[in-house]
């Protein structure tokens, strides 16, 4: 029964739940206070009762009582209506004195005998006793006294009133707290839930965002909040993991894209080097290659392996770059790695000179500058660099490779800057920024004529990004392609003096 209960309770919303809490707190506060009210206007009511009886006690006229006891009507002398008096003595049994109407209205008392050898002025205090008839209580106090006709004897003085007009205040009172209570129970609870739905609808906001994102629609987002309260921080926390998933997703759909095309872009470069092996393999094999065409058909078939060697040779580079390894970092002096790369160039093109200058035109010679990085790595760089210059520049073509550091002290940063420049026909804007991606050639048709796979320019940028730097294409003035490379400079060594 328990867990149904709390099964049941689980299942009401939350709404529901902080209004019924409210509901519950305010039944509780109430019933309390009203309790503690009607508790204590009683108890000050019984005071004033008693107070009343103790001076009526003091005061009252003892001619009133002998003419009581002589059998004299209580009303006929004046006596108060509402009092019941009762006389004990030793000689005589007890004598109630009460009017006719109090004891229709309210009975009489039922106020035990006292024990007149033991009745002691400073222990006697009011009590309360119940009534014979209509069940309404009385508060008696009885109280040693001398009798009228035993003038030498004491007896005892039992006065009472009745608490009918104290129990009626208190539950008049009790009766109105009831009925306050319940419509302040009422309204609370209305007014608890409208305001708890006011508190609640950023909450129905965000329910219908977190639908509508699973319905699929990833730039949804949380309508902004204070954040100052609970709902203004957790909007803010949901829009930025809203974010967060939103890059998540695209970088997500980004990487199978490029995926999807380098896996075709790869079988697209195999086919037809494949094809050209397989062709020549089956005219040797139905014997139409003449012997005189044989060296020619083996030295096609060489180089077409040779260019797939190359391009597997690149993709297992970029797939091993991808897996996040680390590049080894120890100094190199790219100053020195320029020299070679132009003395290389010269070495595959003597009609091309290519120049190591400053960054800055008015620097005598370049710097020396250093880097943490892979040796190696690195001088691929420069080497691919130079190599898609051959391949796409006119024969002739001056190459710069200029040096130099770039520091910004507001920020305080530096840069390591390398550029190679070239004075070709250029690369158009709108190419500039996908030069980088695997498998990207400038033309659509995929011409092979001018070599290379289309990845060269993609190791660059990876082989950069692992050593923490970026890679961008410019124009070169006065015409050309000049591509910058910033990487972070090496810190400076410590001597010991």
């Amino acid at each position: 029964m328990r867990e149904k209960l709390r099964a049941r309770w689980r299942s009401v919303p939350l709404r529901g739940r902080i209004v019924a809490l409210l509901a519950a707190l305010l039944a509780v506060g109430l019933a309390l206070a009203g309790t503690m009210t009607a508790t204590v206007l009683r108890s000050r009511l019984v005071e004033q009762v008693d107070s009343q009886l103790e001076a009526t006690a003091r005061t009252l006229n003892w001619q009133t009582l002998n003419q009581l006891a002589g059998g004299t009507e209580a009303e006929e002398i004046g006596f108060p209506s509402d009092y019941y008096v009762r006389i004990v003595s030793s000689s005589r049994g007890p004598v109630p004195l009460v009017t006719r109407r109090t004891v229709e209205l309210y009975g009489t008392p039922q106020v035990a005998l006292p024990d007149l050898s033991a009745l002691v002025a400073s222990e006697n205090e009011p009590v309360t006793v119940d009534s014979d008839a209509h069940g309404s209580p009385w508060r008696a106090l009885t109280v040693p006294a001398r009798v009228p006709w035993e003038t030498e004897r004491l007896g005892a003085l039992t006065l009472a009133l009745p608490l009918a007009s104290v129990e009626e205040t208190v539950a008049r009172i009790t009766r109105f707290i009831l009925v306050s209570g319940l419509l302040i129970i009422g309204l609370g609870s209305l007014g608890a839930w409208v305001g708890v739905r006011r508190a609640l609808r950023p909450l129905r906001e965000i329910e219908a965002t977190a639908g509508a994102i699973a319905a699929g629609d990833l730039s949804r987002r949380v309508p902004p909040s204070p954040s100052s309260t609970e709902v203004g921080r957790l909007s803010t926390s949901l829009n930025a993991m809203l974010a967060h998933i939103e890059r998540a997703f695209a970088a997500q759909a980004a990487s199978e894209a490029r995926m999807r095309r380098f896996v075709s872009d790869a079988s697209h470069e195999l086919r037809t080097p494949l094809a050209t092996v397989r062709g020549y393999g089956e005219l040797y094999r139905m014997g139409a290659i003449p012997p005189e065409e044989l060296p020619n058909a083996m030295r096609r078939i060489e180089g077409e392996a040779t260019r797939m060697g190359t391009l597997v040779a690149d993709l297992l580079q970029l797939a091993r770059m991808d897996e996040g390894r680390p590049p080894e970092r120890l100094p190199v002096d790219l100053r020195v790695l320029a020299a070679d790369a132009a003395a290389d160039l010269y070495a595959r093109d003597p009609s091309r000179r290519a120049h190591v200058v400053p960054l800055d035109p008015s620097e005598p010679a370049s710097p020396a500058v250093t880097v943490l990085g892979d040796e190696d790595a690195l001088r691929q760089v420069l080497a691919n660099l130079l190599g898609n210059v051959v391949q796409h520049t006119p024969a002739g073509t001056p190459v710069e490779l200029a040096l130099g550091t770039r520091v910004d002290p507001v920020q305080g940063w530096s840069a390591v800057v390398l550029e190679v420049r070239d004075h070709g026909p250029g690369i158009a804007p709108e190419h500039a920024e996908r030069v980088f991606e695997r498998f990207y050639r400038l033309d659509d048709s995929r011409t092979r004529a001018s070599g290379g796979s289309g990845l060269g320019l993609a190791i660059v940028a990876a082989v950069v990004a692992a050593h923490g730097g970026t890679v961008r294409v410019l124009a070169t003035p006065g015409g050309g392609t000049t591509v910058r490379l910033e990487l972070p400079p090496a810190p400076p060594v410590e001597t010991t003096p």
